[in-house]
């Protein structure tokens, strides 16, 4: 069994996956991960794709919790606030108070289209309370 590939006329020079087939038992011929601690490429198993039980993904979630401005908290408390802005801007314009161009680009996730006066409020109140 080789344990090491030579490539580009031996500058190269890395190991080799330890991996072989049930049926001809020839080795792999594909290079190893550095990271694998079974020597292993990352077709037979070199890299972890992630949790699968419940329990696992509640603990990488905890793992990877986020704080400050990239929070779930903080991103959907943004989001609020852009749409919250966005229709009071249109509010502006259904209800006379300016001439001012609008905002230009997408609208935000949450935004509530006002065309009318009579949605002026019912998208004011239940942007605000979301």
């Amino acid at each position: 069994m080789k344990t090491s590939l030579i490539a580009a006329g031996g500058v190269i020079v890395c190991k080799r996956c330890t991996a072989t087939a049930k049926s001809t038992a020839i080795q792999c011929s594909k290079p190893a991960l550095r990271i694998s601690r079974t020597q292993k490429c990352q077709l037979h198993g070199g890299r972890s794709t992630g949790p699968r039980t419940p329990e696992g993904k509640a603990r990488s979630a905890k793992a990877n919790l986020k704080s400050g401005d990239y929070s779930q908290a903080s991103l959907d408390k943004a989001a609020k606030e852009k749409a919250l802005i966005r229709v009071l801007e249109d509010a502006t314009h259904v209800l006379g108070m300016t001439d001012a161009p609008r905002t230009p680009g997408r609208k935000p996730e949450r935004y509530w289209l006002v065309e009318t006066i009579d949605d002026v409020l019912p998208a004011i109140m239940a942007l605000h309370h979301m």
